[in-house]
């Protein structure tokens, strides 16, 4: 279990990251890379992705093992960094002081009962090393941004509502269900038991595509509070080609609805913009679901569409986003 103390301070402190986090994407999918558990939603990804690999499975397992801990210096805060990305991130990670990657990587290696093959710190062995993550990430994660990012949209579109809603601990409250907000403690689903105490610091909650099953925080108390949990993600596999179902789409009235699901909308909304019935909204939205067109994902008890990467490509008349 994992125990999160959030103060009165922390709580007007909580905020949601406002993109995907291109560091801890690129580690927790080598996570995903490594079992077979999430088919629906890993499965083609998973299929794809290990013939454009060459030697980084091997390279990285060094410091990521296929469970528990791995070091907190792969993934560094990125929230003052501008521009914000993969090559931010990278450069954030070789600032890393050398005492602290020998510490974490001496704790990597005494939970692992085994050396670490960059145990040393060494500046060559960071440079390495921030190469293979370079190279993994452009096999793995840059073909499939578009997506990680309509994911996180989504999962930002749902949160955002909640916090209109009901401020800070109704966002807290609307997390995936393997979190709960007990105030004033967030207590989450964990593989051991940890006391987080925020101390005024406040809490930045970072959605993830390829986090899976519990949250994630960081080892050392120290570092900026972030908690990163997984997405809910569409009952329709994410990286599936555009189907049959792409050529029911033809005609005036699904092009509104589309049009008018826009930045986010329930199906109650969606009727009014649309001036259809609810039953016929519904039943739109079920359409341009299954052609991958939009996210349906719920929030309380009414769900929230959101456009995916192909939906609003339609939407600017450029040409459908190609997963090759």
């Amino acid at each position: 279990m994992l125990r999160i103390h959030v103060s009165g301070v922390d709580l007007s402190k909580v905020r949601m990251a406002t993109r995907p986090d291109a560091l801890w994407e690129t580690t927790l999918s080598f996570h995903r890379l490594r079992d077979r558990r999430g088919p629906t939603v890993f499965g083609k990804w998973r299929t794809e992705t290990r013939p454009r690999l060459n030697g980084e499975v091997r390279l990285l397992s060094a410091v990521i093992p296929p469970r528990g801990y791995f070091p907190d210096f792969l993934t560094p805060s990125q929230e003052s960094c501008e521009p914000y990305g993969i090559d931010a991130g990278m450069e954030a990670l070789r600032d890393t002081p050398p005492g602290r990657i020998r510490a974490e990587l001496a704790l990597l290696a005494a939970e692992r009962r085994e050396s670490a093959r960059t145990q040393d710190g060494r500046v060559e062995s960071l440079d390495r090393l921030v190469g293979v993550l370079r190279s993994y990430h452009r096999a793995a994660i840059e073909p499939y941004w578009p997506h990680i990012q309509a994911s996180i949209e989504a999962d930002r579109a749902v949160r955002g509502r909640a916090l209109l809603d009901g401020g800070a601990e109704e966002l807290l409250a609307s997390l995936p269900p393997m979190i709960r907000w007990r105030a004033p403690v967030l207590e989450a689903d964990y593989p051991v038991d940890r006391e987080l105490h925020l101390d005024g610091r406040g809490l930045l909650l970072q959605p993830s595509f390829f986090c899976r099953v519990t949250p994630v925080v960081q080892r050392d108390p120290q570092l900026p509070p972030v908690l990163v949990y997984p997405v809910t993600h569409s009952r329709a596999p994410v990286f599936a080609e555009p189907g049959p179902w792409l050529g029911r789409l033809l005609g005036h009235t699904r092009s509104t609805v589309l049009r008018a699901i826009g930045n986010g909308c329930t199906t109650s909304e969606l009727a009014r913009r649309t001036g259809v019935s609810l039953a016929s909204a519904s039943q739109h939205a079920c359409v341009l679901r299954e052609a991958g067109l939009i996210h349906t994902l719920r929030h309380g008890s009414s769900v929230l569409h959101t456009l995916t990467p192909l939906g609003g490509s339609l939407l600017r008349g450029g040409a459908p986003l190609a997963l090759s």
